[in-house]
């Protein structure tokens, strides 16, 4: 089966305003929902937002923002996921 644009839904987002990182919840067609950790979205020298770019490692600020919010994160997919 091929890859179908219309399928792929992002059902939450996460930005770390810091770093530009973003974490999302994404899920393929009925598929189970996933936790997505990037793409990174940087600002330009003007202040406007770069193209994303792969997240790549992630920084002291990246992994302690992720901190914060993972109860957050657990949460809400846990309450997407369908029940076995």
């Amino acid at each position: 089966m091929a890859y179908d644009a219309e399928l792929d839904k992002v059902l939450k987002t996460w930005k770390c305003e810091e770093t530009g990182l973003l974490v999302s919840i994404n899920q393929y067609g009925k598929g189970e929902p996933k936790l997505q950790i990037g793409p990174r979205i940087l600002k330009k020298k003007d202040g406007s937002d770069r193209a994303p770019v792969k997240a790549g490692r992630l920084i002291f600020e990246d992994v302690a923002w992720l901190y914060d919010i993972i109860d957050e994160l657990k949460e809400e997919l846990a309450a997407l996921a369908a029940p076995e």
